[in-house]
């Protein structure tokens, strides 16, 4: 503690002392064993599920990697962000839960912190470019026509030189990570934005360039989706069984995006909710029990996604059998007809011989 208390000068001198420099160990856990016990067992099963189905992604991704499309390379990165939350964060918390309190020390805190963060802003920054892809490829149709694999490459580089630049920033000095008020897991220093405007500069710019900005574009991109499939519905209907097949299937990748983004922001809003009360709203106002829930929620985001794909690709499976089956009922249907006719004709033609 005496190592971030050092950290913190400004904090003291300015009257307010974050929840881990007072007397108490901040690495004791302030839940019941059983609440312990019970969230430890939670995380277990989220773990299990997360690895298990996004190691199958990433599995079959990679015995077709060479068709992969862009939008896929995109997808399979989000596999990527989401195992490592699960394999690289989540046993920290899980054995911390179990053992009532946090048991890696300083070190350990940060470095899961940072892997939480790294990692988690990973997912969001690549739905981000999944969701501006699905925008140009359905909105912009010129855009689909230059867009190439290697594109996709350079667009994750960028991703990773994003999420890594802004989880290494605490450590250069303008942030930090420090245990959660409940003491079995850390975070991001949401509490630095009480002590001093430097904090709050910091705590702000993670706010914008990690949560809302993305959240803006995601937004964005999908409401013109909307509001452009709304329009050109009645156009696609028109054009030849190639084209339409095309846009079936960017319509699925498009739905996959929507629900995977949707199923992110709806397990991360309330945790970054409760972060920004602890930023900016009384000093240790948030009930600790209170700020369990959203950390929980927000931990489990990465076992949906596997989920929807599977859901997803079945619906897809079943549309595309039932087309191939009308397809051969009406093969069949044409055959039988010409049989038919010719049958007729050589009927008659016996009748006039």
């Amino acid at each position: 503690v005496s190592g971030m208390a050092s950290d913190h000068n400004n904090s003291s001198q300015e009257g307010y002392i974050p929840h881990y420099l007072q007397k108490e160990d901040p690495f004791a856990s302030k839940l019941s064993r059983e609440a312990d016990i019970l969230a430890g067992f939670y995380l277990t099963i989220i773990g299990i599920l997360s690895t298990l189905g996004n190691g199958y992604v990433i599995f079959m991704s990679s015995k077709r990697k060479k068709k992969l499309r862009p939008a896929e390379i995109m997808t399979v990165n989000l596999a990527v962000c989401d195992l490592g939350i699960s394999v690289v964060g989540k046993p920290f918390s899980i054995i911390s839960f179990f053992s009532h309190r946090w048991v890696f020390g300083w070190i350990g805190c940060r470095w899961y912190g940072w892997a939480g963060f790294f990692f988690g802003c990973g997912s969001l920054i690549t739905m981000t470019a999944v969701s501006l892809d699905r925008y140009l490829k359905i909105c912009h149709l010129s855009y689909g026509t230059w867009l190439k694999r290697h594109h996709a490459f350079i667009c994750l580089a960028i991703i990773w030189a994003y999420a890594t630049f802004w989880a290494t920033v605490p450590f250069a000095g303008v942030g930090n990570y420090a245990p959660e008020p409940f003491g079995t897991s850390c975070t991001l220093d949401w509490w630095l934005a009480q002590a001093s405007v430097a904090g709050q500069a910091f705590v702000l710019s993670i706010l914008f360039f990690c949560l809302l900005l993305p959240t803006a574009v995601i937004v964005f991109s999908y409401v013109k989706i909307i509001l452009k499939v709304k329009s050109s519905t009645k156009e696609v209907a028109h054009y030849d069984t190639r084209i339409q097949s095309s846009h079936i299937l960017e319509m699925k990748l498009t739905k996959v995006a929507m629900l995977i983004c949707a199923g992110f922001l709806i397990a991360w809003i309330p945790y970054a909710v409760v972060s920004v009360w602890s930023a900016f709203g009384r000093p240790d106002s948030v009930p600790i029990q209170f700020s369990v829930i959203p950390t929980l929620l927000a931990k489990s985001a990465a076992m949906y996604n596997p989920i929807i794909y599977q859901v997803i690709d079945c619906k897809f499976a079943c549309c595309r059998s039932g087309e191939l089956k009308a397809k051969s009922s009406l093969k069949k249907s044409r055959t039988y007809t010409i049989s038919a006719h010719r049958d007729s004709t050589a009927m008659d033609e016996t009748q006039l011989e």
